[in-house]
């Protein structure tokens, strides 16, 4: 036993040099490339915002390091110890994150999005952020606008409010009046992020590989790959405007979707232009309620459109945070819209990802447990496949076996999957590490739809799946038709027909059900309350 501690004290001691010299190295490296970059501002990104990432980074590492060594694995005391440790570690995150900004906060809300993939510590602290995102001076609006477009904002436009609608990581939004009297909104960059964005990551890649030399068993590259791949295209306002208009002619058949129109003559890398919508955000049920709109037609929608993004088309909206997706009742035809604003973030899925994921969730749904575990590890989840399978649905893998679309979540369920997060950790994001890297926005856009859903009071519904599972259905029936002659195209035309008849048809059945559950709950109230007299 005392072997024991003493080879554990030595391992810890081996550690915690580990940490110091990576310290010290990261300090080292960061005042060499200050001191030596004459263009670089030292209040942007000077010792101060280096050392306070680095400082940071070794304070929730030393805290992890020291304060579970002395507790029994897997005890109460340690599951415990281990939550305060989370929640203290995830609120210097925060800390951090709002003290260096841009890319920092950008990471952090990403981190805060992963519901059921981080331990709820971490979560619930970091998606403040969507919230503190920080706001720059009108004097630096005027200033981005002035280099952009050549022309001060008043030779632009008749009124321009100075408050923001709204401030995000990278770029806020300002409610404007052009000359021929068009109401737009004008989202602006923030000044410093260009510049900043690509030395935060490098930051960022540093650290990360220090945390990994600690902790082998934890897998976090992934995401600073993600913020290298995805960053630059976020920082292109033109980009976002491309991709706004192609999901806009790629969803038209959908009468309950609005893409704000885009002004491309007043728009540049920095500065996007486009038509000002208003209405309330998806997730304010009283909103809804006050403007009569049918919370539970919100959430089918809402799922129609994300299952013809991801299983037909292949070409995901990414960020659909509740401030990004708003709702309304439409001054034309008085019927209820979806508003999708903000497109810097698309995923474009492969061919073959794309194939494997509709096959997946066909055999989730369906649950045909053979093909689960076939279509999990061909997306690279190996013999962590029931892993894969409840981190997508965000379901026990009993209910899993037993058919997601048997019975709805319920509370108890969903504390045991966040309670998990935790657990597994280490097998999660390892994961995450080995998946393509398609998947990893897929994850976040997931846990963001289910957010919204668990705002609404529609989570996990059976029309959901039934509309997921049509999309599969022609997604797949569309694959197949390319590569064969006419007869048999025609053959899968009737397949896919009938297939879809069957889904129809099984969600009236359900209906049905449920309206003589309603009826037969009336009248037992009817019957046990007394008549009035």
């Amino acid at each position: 036993m005392i072997i024991l501690k003493k080879e554990r004290s030595e391992e810890m001691a081996r550690r915690a040099l580990k940490l110091a010299s990576w310290t010290s190295m990261a300090l080292a490296a960061s005042g060499f490339y200050l001191y030596s970059n004459k263009y670089l501002d030292p209040n942007d990104f000077g010792a101060v915002r280096v050392g306070r990432a680095v400082a940071t980074t070794a304070v929730i590492s030393y805290d992890y390091l020291t304060s579970l060594r002395s507790v029994p694995y897997g005890s109460e005391e340690y599951l415990q110890l281990r939550s305060e440790v989370h929640l203290r570690s995830a609120r210097r995150l925060c800390e951090l994150c709002c003290a260096n900004r841009g890319t920092f906060i950008k990471v952090g809300q990403h981190l805060g999005a992963l519901d059921y993939l981080l331990p709820q510590e971490y979560t619930s602290t970091l998606k403040v952020l969507h919230s503190q995102a920080p706001q720059s001076s009108m004097q630096e609006i005027r200033q981005v606008i002035r280099e952009d477009l050549g022309k001060e904002i008043h030779d632009l436009f008749v009124s321009f409010d100075d408050t923001p609608l709204g401030a995000a990581s990278l770029a806020q939004v300002h409610k404007a009046v052009l000359r021929d009297g068009r109401t737009v909104a004008v989202k602006v960059q923030h000044p410093k992020v260009q510049a900043q964005s690509s030395k935060d990551i490098l930051l960022m890649e540093v650290l990360v590989l220090a945390v990994k030399q600690l902790f082998p068993e934890f897998e976090f590259m992934w995401l600073v790959d993600e913020a290298k791949k995805n960053l630059p295209l976020e920082l292109d306002f033109l980009n976002e405007g491309r991709n706004a208009e192609k999901v806009a002619r790629m969803l038209k058949r959908f009468d309950f979707l609005k893409v704000p129109q885009i002004y491309w003559e007043l728009s540049t890398k920095r500065v996007l232009l486009m038509e000002f919508v208003d209405g309330g955000q998806v997730n304010d049920r009283d909103y809804m309620e006050r403007n009569k709109i049918d919370v539970n037609e919100i959430s089918r929608h809402l799922g129609k459109m994300y299952s013809e993004m991801i299983f037909v088309h292949g070409f995901v909206h990414c960020d659909p945070h509740p401030g990004n997706v708003l709702v309304r009742k439409c001054p034309d035809t008085g019927k209820a819209e979806i508003v999708l604003l903000d497109h810097g973030l698309y995923q474009v899925l492969t061919e073959q990802f794309r194939l494997d994921y509709c096959h997946l969730w066909q055999s989730l749904i369906w649950t045909d447990m053979r093909r689960v575990r076939k279509y999990c590890q061909r997306l690279g989840a190996g013999d962590l496949y029931p892993l894969l399978a409840c981190m997508l649905t965000a379901r026990s893998w009993n209910s899993v076996n037993r058919g997601i679309s048997q019975a709805p979540i319920t509370a108890t369920e969903d504390s045991e999957i966040r309670n998990n997060a935790a657990t597994y950790l280490p097998q999660i994001s390892q994961l995450l590490s080995h998946v393509p890297r398609q998947m990893l926005l897929i994850f976040k856009t997931n846990d963001l739809l289910r957010g919204i859903e668990a705002a609404l009071g529609t989570r996990a519904s059976s029309s959901s799946f039934l509309n997921m599972s049509r999309c599969c259905v022609r997604a797949l029936a569309a694959h197949k038709k390319t590569t064969c002659s006419f007869f048999r195209r025609t053959q899968i035309s009737f397949s896919e027909a009938f297939t879809l008849w069957q889904i129809d048809l099984h969600e009236l059945i359900l209906r049905v059900k449920g309206l003589r559950l309603a009826r037969w709950l009336l009248a037992l109230l009817c019957w046990r309350l007394p008549a009035p007299h």
